[in-house]
């Protein structure tokens, strides 16, 4: 509540001594830049304000559980995987959070086929959960001796991590569990064990895996908490859609659907087709300066749920 209350009250006597200076003041040059300067401040904590005002769902506040998948394509898409990896990873420690990889799968030639992490700290899954959907590139192919340009896409799903708090079910005759061993970048083996652990939810389809740790015991405990995380996440939307049908930013991943596009060829722009925002600092945007598109599907959210 602090968090809240604090940067209202110094709102409050910034304003008040602002208008203090102008009645004692006499250089009114001076006064008008002072207080310029107290407004640029003042929109920021509002700025600040109205961000936490939006991020009031139940489960805004919990860590996110990130995974990211190329697209068909090949070595293309899985460079373009990683480059996704790599964006939102950044904007994780932009961010403050402690960000956990827990399982990642290397592409046959460059970048990856899939992996997964989890961002703990202020409100991940708020922030994080507007990256959820297809991402697609449009940019001249490095990996094309013919100089073509080519269209890749990787699917971003950002669920919540539920504490034990929160029951959801999983029976054991309802997963299949593969172990395999754990291998880092280029192959190199983390151990000699079979320690990593995959679990196939049968009657969902879900897939999770974790590999980060040398016990595959708390292997599983990882990914089982994955897998919950995931079931809890589709039970919601299962209970959003049937409230309301007409529910478009929940739309079902897939290749036609997505929610923003980076291009690099013939022109740089980077849009988000949910909001229409956009900007031509395609590089810092790539380097995970995501707050503008962040707070512009906050809005947009917010807007949405109003009306």
């Amino acid at each position: 509540m602090n968090r809240l209350i604090d940067p209202i009250q110094k709102l409050e006597t910034s304003f008040s001594d602002s208008k203090e200076l102008l009645e004692i003041s006499s250089d009114e040059a001076e006064i008008i830049s002072e207080i310029s300067q107290d407004l640029v401040a003042g929109e920021e904590v509002l700025r600040a304000l109205e961000l936490r005002r939006m991020l009031s769902d139940e489960m805004d506040s919990q860590p996110a559980i990130v995974s990211i998948n190329a697209g068909s394509g090949g070595t293309e898409a899985q460079d373009w995987a990683q480059i996704i990896q790599r964006m939102l990873m950044r904007y994780a420690q932009r961010r403050g959070y402690q960000v956990e990889l827990v399982d990642e799968q290397a592409g046959e030639a460059a970048g990856i086929k899939s992996c997964s992490f989890v961002c703990r700290g202020d409100h991940p899954y708020g922030y994080l959960k507007s990256e959820r959907g297809v991402h697609r590139l449009v940019r001249i192919s490095p990996f094309d001796a013919g100089k073509r340009r080519h269209t890749s896409f990787a699917a971003v799903d950002v669920v919540p991590e539920i504490d034990d708090q929160i029951e959801i079910e999983v029976r054991q005759e309802d997963l299949r569990v593969d172990t395999y061993r754990a291998s880092g970048a280029g192959g190199q083996h983390v151990n000699r064990t079979d320690s990593a652990i995959r679990l196939t939810h049968l009657p969902s389809g879900i897939v999770v895996a974790c590999q980060t740790n040398r016990s595959q015991h708390q292997n599983r405990d990882t990914a089982m908490r994955m897998l919950r995380s995931k079931l809890y996440e589709r039970e919601m939307q299962k209970r959003q859609e049937a409230v309301d049908a007409k529910n478009a930013e929940k739309r079902e991943i897939s290749w036609g659907s997505q929610i923003r596009s980076y291009v690099l060829h013939p022109y740089r722009m980077v849009k988000d087709h949910r909001t229409n925002r956009e900007t031509g600092q395609v590089d810092a945007v790539l380097d995970g300066d995501l707050e503008d598109f962040t707070e512009a599907f906050l809005l947009h959210q917010s807007e949405t749920k109003a009306t």
